[in-house]
């Protein structure tokens, strides 16, 4: 084996190894965000109903994964998000808890919006003439602050 398909060959294993790893990064990141939801969920007053029986685990498997449902009981609204993965479980909450929840999620929002402005913009580094948008910065989009 030569030089070059030597080096080749470690060029190929690097990127299979980087892309390996990137796919596992993702996979944690889509449980850690799944984890994150249950907790900020039981904190708003969810309550989590386990599918520890095999007509839950029948019942848990007909439902959308990780999203909510609306269910009305009368004159009261239950609101149920289902986790057949992680926590393989049922989250049944009422309004409240889902305003809570709902709350807390556009809180999470705007911080999350504050810290990428933020982060944004502490970049010095950043070439903005190099997009086109340099001194004038009305481009193709129209005038404006852009």
């Amino acid at each position: 084996m030569g030089y070059r398909t030597t080096l080749r060959h470690l060029y190929t294993g690097g990127a299979l190894l980087l892309a390996a790893s990137a796919s596992l990064t993702a996979c944690e990141s889509v449980h850690d965000q799944i984890v994150d939801k249950e907790n900020s969920l039981a904190a708003a007053g969810f309550v989590a109903r386990p599918a520890n029986t095999p007509e839950r685990q029948v019942m848990l498997q007909k439902l959308p994964p990780n999203r909510f449902l609306q269910k009305s009981f009368g004159d009261h609204m239950l609101y149920v998000y289902s986790d057949p993965k992680v926590c393989n479980c049922l989250y049944v909450g009422n309004q409240a808890a889902y305003g809570r929840y709902m709350s807390y999620v556009q809180a999470q929002n705007l911080a999350d919006q504050q810290q990428m402005t933020a982060d944004m913009y502490q970049d010095a580094s950043w070439n903005w003439g190099m997009w086109g948008w340099g001194g004038g910065w009305g481009g193709p989009w129209g005038g404006g602050w852009w």
